[in-house]
């Protein structure tokens, strides 16, 4: 069985993964309309209706003499057994997708008797010609040429159409786990599911009209709950059986209206599609047919018909602030997704003066103004007395640079000095102390609230960094001591560890851990013996280790720093369905961690993560691109919702005294 991704990053596309049916070559891919069961490949059984009773004279006209039926044309494999001849056969028109490119270009015709073959499909996708029209509902005769049109079977070509009026009315099978057929049997016919189906992924929402739903509950990167491994590649794969991807009516690009969000109306700042919403009786054509671009191939999709609109509900409810966390100091991380004040093509640098790069984030000043608005709001809901940053540009500290836009920002929509940045380079007397990476990590802090304290302490060595490879993976560690007015201190280590998205030098394990988990594991041990060897020269025990770590909570990275003495916080505090702070592949995970060490565990009152980003759809953020000038507007709102495509993790804290 070959594996692969479906949900690419904008302009790019991840393989898609899919699974082979018994009975036939076909692979089928995350659309499938395949529920999972123990026994492996399952989906839907099939009982063939009676039709109601129709006219005298529609069924006369439609099932005249000289006809090859629809499940014969179909037959029995995953192509038509009549490729290239020219038939005439009949059918109920059950969805109407014509018109010129976006849109299908046809019709699907099903015939409602069937042959009672539950291998074979009643129905299929015929391709009108431009001064041919149809009405969903009728009985047609027609006459045309048997193709395998992007693997589905159709008729094209089409002459001798003939309405014959209002015909009998088609009932959508249900969707059981029932047998270990192939879905080819149901290729082209209108269907319903038989239980509320979960909104898994809208990667793809705003580019192809699509989501991706999924029966049962919410699914979870495996390794997030359990270890790496055989089982956990296993568990995923039978994640992609209870899959099936809900596309609209077209295969437009950038549609609008984006028709799939709550309660039937068009998705909006105001009127979302979180993940975990659910949509119930969804009923809708089965469709092998693209997304009308290579990054949305052939695929098994349902299409919506037009008196059986999809219904969400707004079951995942979007959370105002965050809960309450109790203690005395709020400590914070939050991976502010590039944000970048400086815009274009080799406009940036690799550090203070680097060497030019391009600029990461907002496209311009316009989109920056939005991004930027978004990422305040964020932060003054968050309302931490330390707070961490991943993802910011790397270009300083001055009065221009992105930390200090930022700080300025956060105090212009609070009050004057609320917050102030940790100039890295200035306490450490070493310029660019934090590499020379186009993003870094960074801190702001209260002064009311702590003071920095001993020594700041950057791990930048190429142990660390470069973690075996030979170039640079990891960011740089910023560790700072902040000291509360009652002489208390807290250690707070801030970190971004190597993505999965690209490849290191040692192979990928095959294990679900992704690409560089050798570098991140091997950092993490570097990370734990620096931060137990007393970095900030205050002598102080109590350490909270914050960041994109980029590893799953049961990751070897997570796992070597647990062996090293440090608490996860999150697991400790958080409820298990609710720890998470990232959505890929349609699968929940927690790459934003918070660890503590030993002393400091029994000081932490609480821990939670505000699900305001990894839960909404990307279309919601700040970007303009690819929007109509009434989508820029409607899409948008200076809110938090959306502001990153990580949710921010924030700590509550008692400190007290050793006694």
């Amino acid at each position: 069985m070959s594996l692969t991704r479906q949900f690419h990053q904008i302009a790019s596309m991840l393989p898609i993964k899919v699974c082979l049916l018994r009975g036939t070559s076909r692979l089928l891919t995350v659309g499938a309309l395949l529920l999972y069961t123990a026994t492996g490949c399952r989906t839907a059984s099939r009982t063939t209706p009676a039709p109601e009773r129709a006219t005298t004279e529609a069924l006369a006209c439609a099932q005249a003499t000289g006809l090859t039926l629809i499940p014969v044309i179909q037959g029995r494999g995953d192509q038509s057994p009549m490729q290239g001849q020219t038939v005439t056969t009949w059918g109920v028109i059950t969805a109407d997708y014509s018109g010129p490119a976006p849109a299908l270009g046809g019709i699907y015709l099903q015939d409602p008797s069937g042959d009672g073959d539950a291998l074979t499909s009643d129905a299929l996708f015929v391709r009108l010609q431009a001064a041919q029209t149809a009405t969903v509902g009728d009985a047609v005769r027609l006459t045309g040429r048997v193709e395998e049109l992007d693997g589905q079977t159709s008729l094209v070509d089409v002459t001798n159409w003939q309405s014959c009026g209002r015909g009998p009315s088609i009932t959508a099978p249900p969707l059981l786990l029932s047998s270990d057929d192939a879905l080819e049997p149901f290729e082209g016919m209108r269907v319903r599911a038989s239980e509320a189906l979960t909104v898994v992924e809208h990667f793809q929402l705003s580019r192809f009209g699509q989501v991706v739903l999924a029966a049962g509950e919410r699914q979870w990167q495996p390794t997030q709950l359990g270890e790496p491994g055989e089982a956990a590649e296993a568990r995923a794969v039978e994640q992609l059986r209870a899959r099936i991807i809900l596309d609209d009516t077209n295969n437009a690009q950038n549609p609008d209206p984006i028709a799939f969000a709550r309660g039937g109306a068009e998705l909006s700042a105001s009127n979302t599609l979180r993940a975990g919403d659910v949509v119930r009786n969804l009923e809708g054509v089965l469709t092998f047919t693209g997304g009308g671009h290579s990054s949305a191939p052939p695929a098994w999709r349902v299409r919506p018909v037009a008196d059986r609109p999809p219904q969400f509900e707004a079951t995942n409810v979007r959370p105002l602030a965050p809960n309450a966390v109790g203690g005395t100091l709020r400590v914070s991380a939050f991976n502010v997704l590039n944000y970048f004040n400086t815009f274009g093509r080799g406009a940036c640098t690799l550090g203070d003066n680097g060497a030019r790069t391009d600029c990461r984030g907002a496209a311009d000043s316009a989109d920056f103004v939005r991004q930027a608005a978004k990422i305040v709001a964020a932060l003054r809901a968050i309302d931490a007395d330390i707070l961490g940053l991943i993802e910011i540009e790397n270009d300083g500290y001055a009065p221009s640079s992105a930390i200090s836009d930022l700080v300025n920002r956060l105090n212009n929509a609070t009050a004057p000095g609320t917050y102030a940045l940790l100039d890295v380079d200035a306490r450490t007397g070493v310029r660019n102390a934090l590499g020379d990476d186009a993003i870094k990590v960074g801190l702001l802090y209260k002064p009311a609230r702590v003071t920095p304290s001993g020594q700041t302490a950057a791990l930048a060595t190429r142990e660390f960094v470069y973690a075996g490879d030979d170039a640079p993976r990891n960011r740089p560690s910023l560790v700072q001591a902040f000291t509360q007015p009652d002489g208390e201190t807290l250690v707070v280590s801030v970190n971004h560890l190597k993505s999965k998205g690209s490849g290191c030098d040692a192979p990928e394990t095959s294990d679900g851990q992704g690409q560089c988990n050798a570098v991140r594991t091997r950092a993490g041990r570097t990370l734990a013996e620096f931060l137990n060897g007393d970095p900030t020269g205050t002598g102080d025990p109590d350490v909270l280790l914050l960041g994109d770590l980029n590893a799953n909570a049961q990751e070897d990275p997570l796992r070597a720093l647990r062996a090293a003495g440090f608490s996860d916080l999150e697991s400790e505090f958080e409820d298990r369905t609710q720890s998470y702070s990232y959505l890929f592949d349609g699968r929940l995970g927690r790459l934003d961690h918070a660890l503590g060490s030993p002393s400091l565990a029994a000081q932490v009152t609480g821990v939670t993560v505000w699900h305001i980003n990894a839960d909404e759809p990307p279309v919601l953020g700040y970007s303009q691109a690819f929007k109509t000038a009434g989508q820029r507007a409607l899409l948008y709102a200076p809110d938090a919702f959306r502001s990153s495509d990580h949710d921010p993790v924030l700590v509550g804290i008692q400190l007290r005294r050793a006694r």
